[in-house]
């Protein structure tokens, strides 16, 4: 049986690079702009800070950056929500893989915060 690894790392810069095809895919209006320039700090910030909360010095900063990392996918979500709902990248369809990667990664994160905070709790 061939298994694939899982790595969060990897899975997050793919991320990033789908979420940079969808800042490029935006149109340049006031209002693609302004998003493209929230999105492309809010797609990054997830990946660059897994990386630190791999090395974090505790628990408690683990968890306080795990939940950054939560933080800026989520703020992802609601932007791809407004491009969906405004139809700023025809068709809209086009967006419906990366939501669902936005989805199952905040799923992913709050789960290790959640398991964090009770190994936490345990010791």
């Amino acid at each position: 049986m061939n298994q694939r690894k899982f790595d969060l790392e990897d899975r997050l810069v793919n991320y990033t690079c789908r979420m940079i095809d969808v800042v490029e895919s935006l149109p340049n209006t006031r209002a693609g702009n302004y998003i493209a320039g929230q999105l492309i700090k809010s797609c990054h910030s997830p990946t660059f800070n897994y990386g630190e909360a791999q090395a974090a010095e505790s628990r408690n900063d683990f968890i306080h950056k795990m939940g950054v990392v939560l933080k800026e996918l989520k703020e992802c979500r609601t932007a791809l929500k407004i491009i969906r709902n405004k139809e700023m990248i025809k068709p809209k369809e086009k967006l419906d893989q990366v939501f669902k990667e936005t989805e199952e990664l905040i799923a992913i994160v709050a789960k290790s915060i959640t398991t964090a905070k009770k190994n936490k709790n345990s010791t």
